[in-house]
């Protein structure tokens, strides 16, 4: 939920009609990798042109300078060759490295083993290593039998010691039946033949994220950058499993298209993304966007699938990452409540200016979710909630804070200048 109160949408969004669902090749070198953008462009002058006067000019100055061209001419002509000859000599020798310009402004530096031929080479040999393949099998009771069920992901090695991220969806199934015959299998890049069993340690539903962990030391772990720098047009590199395990390791590029889209994920809410059009697919959910240095900016969440559109993927930004991983694995045995729903910002005030009463103003629900179970929709105001009245949007989210996930909690709201009252089955946003 957005707790900040600025930037008030008019209150039309609101809608109290409620049931309204409201990537440049360099030539091979040794490492480190350099790539120098180039910086050589000139500002155009528009040339100007002589005044034309009349002179006069003896014929015998006009010999004189044609006799000092050709000397000249002869003299360039000749220092032209020693400095091809010299140019020739020193090409048969390696390319010193460090000679090449360097500056923080023009050049970007990745360390690697060995050489590469590109900066998409360069970053896949840097980060390769730190996305897995992720795939979750549930047993599925049926009139002929028990039948397991697969799909697979992606994920990304958060630590050394096993921590790994991904997607809340790519694990859901598997979080949701509570069987001990439902499992997640990680295989690492360095061995695509082996699975590894893992443990969910917590998810946010909210966010779309979870965190997994392996029994398994001295993995190489994503270098994280700050997403909140990132810039329309920079390069952005796609590692993942487009289309299963037997893909992992699939990489594309592009370049970052937008920042702070506002998308709604069917099962998980409104989130703002970084969007891309480096090629996303299924299989990709969970795996790792990366920028120039090979550091992640993002968790690869969605693809906008419509025969409309085209090279529009999603990612969860670096720093929202960061923060909701940190709430996971520190609350990873205290479940968070979660009804499945987006709170406005609007006070109370606000909305009693448009004669409609005091409360939680519900911006979007979650389909699927406890509150779309219990009937509540999007444009409906929340006047009370587990026996505490509302009257504005943070005491909503207090009121909830306040919930044990698995328990029952009545719930009033007005629609269409009427009240109702419902039930509503707190969920758990983290934790298994």
């Amino acid at each position: 939920m957005n707790e900040n109160n600025n930037d008030l949408k008019p209150l039309e969004q609101v809608e109290n009609t409620v049931g309204n669902e409201a990537k440049s090749e360099i030539a091979e070198q040794s490492k480190p990798y350099v790539y120098t953008p180039n910086t050589a462009y000139g500002s155009f002058k528009e040339p100007q042109k002589a005044d034309k006067k009349k002179t006069g000019v003896g014929i015998g100055i006009v010999l004189l300078c044609c006799v000092l061209s050709v000397l000249i001419g002869a003299g360039v002509s000749f220092m032209f060759a020693m400095n091809v000859l010299n140019n020739t000599q020193s090409s048969s020798s390696d390319t010193d490295i460090s000679s090449l310009p360097s500056s923080s402004n023009s050049s970007t530096v990745i360390n690697i083993e060995g050489s590469v031929e590109s900066l998409v080479e360069a970053v896949y040999e840097k980060a390769g290593d730190s996305v897995v393949g992720i795939r979750a099998t549930t047993t599925i009771q049926g009139f002929l039998g028990s039948q397991d069920s697969s799909s697979d992901g992606s994920g990304v090695i958060y630590t050394a010691d096993g921590y790994i991220i991904t997607n809340y969806h790519v694990i859901e199934a598997v979080a949701k039946s509570g069987s001990a015959k439902s499992i997640i299998e990680v295989y690492l890049n360095s061995d695509r033949e082996t699975p590894i069993k893992a443990e969910i340690v917590g998810y946010n539903i909210s966010a779309d994220l979870a965190v997994i962990k392996i029994n398994k030391t001295g993995l190489s772990a994503v270098e994280i950058a700050d997403s909140d720098a990132l810039k329309v047009g920079q390069y952005a590199v796609a590692i993942g499993c487009p289309g299963g395990i037997e893909f992992m390791g699939s990489v594309s590029y592009g370049i970052v298209s937008g920042l702070n889209r506002s998308i709604t994920i069917d099962s998980i809410g409104e989130m703002d993304l970084i969007q891309t059009d480096a090629a996303i697919n299924p299989g990709n959910s969970g795996g790792a966007l990366l920028n120039s240095t090979g550091q992640l900016i993002g968790i690869n969440s969605s693809k906008l699938v419509d025969e409309s559109f085209e090279g529009m993927g999603f990612a969860i930004p670096a720093n929202k990452v960061l923060e909701v991983i940190g709430k996971i694995m520190e609350n990873k045995d205290k479940p968070s409540p979660y009804i499945g729903i987006e709170i406005y910002t609007y006070s109370g005030a606000y909305l009693e200016q448009y004669n409609l009463p005091r409360g939680a103003a519900v911006k979007s629900v979650v389909k699927n979710g406890p509150a779309d179970l219990a009937g509540i929709r999007a444009g409906d105001i929340i006047t009370e909630f587990n026996s505490k009245k509302i009257s504005e949007y943070t005491e909503f989210i207090d009121a909830l804070n306040d919930c044990t996930p698995e328990t029952k909690v009545t719930v009033k709201g007005y629609r269409n200048g009427k009240y109702y009252t419902t039930t509503v089955t707190i969920g758990s946003n983290n934790g298994y």
